[in-house]
């Protein structure tokens, strides 16, 4: 199997509070608020994107393939279902490096929303997603002492490794 053999069509998603909804071009408007404080970038480095560079970003992503369609690429918003406003994205890059779908996967929430357990719920929706879609391996970069994002790579069932890449421990599942 190549990463192009794969024919899966990600589409909304629901867990029990949150919605999640495929990336367009047009969510940049609405995510670049959401997305907007430096604090954000404390674990991940880098600063906020304008609202250019995340149409930017968001058209490249939207089109689902790396330029040299090794890598698919899967973008979800992330919405409470309660009030319908986005709280931040997951996403996945899908690769076939041996044959069988390895994903990369990453969670943002924004940090007026953190604590009530959202990444971890959108990250479980996702995988649980990607793994009735034939994904076998799951790959995810976390800081140490983002405790956070360490519980959620928990809690989607990935286990730490001693592999250290520009700061982030590579978690594997």
């Amino acid at each position: 199997m190549t990463i192009e053999d794969w024919t899966a069509q990600p589409g909304p998603l629901s867990g029990d509070r949150l919605d999640l909804e495929p990336l367009g071009v047009g969510h940049a408007e609405e995510m670049a608020p959401v997305l907007d404080d430096p604090a954000l970038h404390t674990f991940t480095g880098g600063e906020p994107a304008t609202l250019e560079q995340l149409r930017d970003r968001y058209a490249r992503q939207a089109g689902g393939w790396s330029p040299d369609r090794s890598q698919r690429w899967l973008n979800w918003v992330v919405r409470r279902r309660e009030d319908a406003r986005a709280v931040g994205f997951v996403q996945a890059t899908v690769t076939c490096p041996t044959g069988l779908l390895t994903a990369e996967v990453a969670w943002v929430i924004a940090l007026a929303d953190q604590g009530h357990g959202y990444a971890g719920e959108a990250a479980q929706v996702m995988v649980d997603w990607l793994r009735r879609h034939g994904v076998r391996d799951l790959v995810a970069a976390v800081h140490p002492e983002h405790e956070a994002s360490n519980r959620v790579a928990r809690r989607i069932g990935l286990t730490p490794t001693r592999d250290v890449v520009d700061g982030e421990v590579r978690w594997v599942g």
